[in-house]
């Protein structure tokens, strides 16, 4: 063999590995972000000047009082309705409950 020859495989010997080493690997595609607020990364650290919102622990407490007496009267608005009468005020008394609920909901969970 040739000096020639022998360079040109040594050359070659060379480049097959960087040019393999390029090659994207073949797999599966990686799957999109979840769409669930529990398994999203936490963003960066909030700008110092923006206080972090706290709950007023003592609004919440009435707003949770009002809430069990209003629901404290649902069950003899049931009683009424299993003997016949609809109290005019229950629908609105479920959808005000359904509302509170929410917001105090809310309020304690930023």
């Amino acid at each position: 063999m040739n000096y020639g020859c022998m360079l040109l495989i040594a050359a070659a010997s060379l480049c097959i590995p960087t040019a393999v080493a390029q090659t994207p690997t073949r797999g599966f595609p990686q799957p999109p972000q979840s769409m669930d607020p529990q398994n999203q990364p936490q963003p960066a650290a909030k700008d110092p000047a923006t206080p972090a919102r706290r709950p007023d622990l003592a609004q919440a407490q009435r707003e949770a009082d009002t809430l069990a007496r209003m629901a404290q009267t649902i069950p003899a608005d049931m009683t009424k309705i299993r003997e016949g009468m609809l109290p005019k005020d229950v629908i609105e008394k479920l959808k005000q409950i359904e509302k509170m609920s929410k917001h105090l909901r809310t309020q304690l969970n930023p």
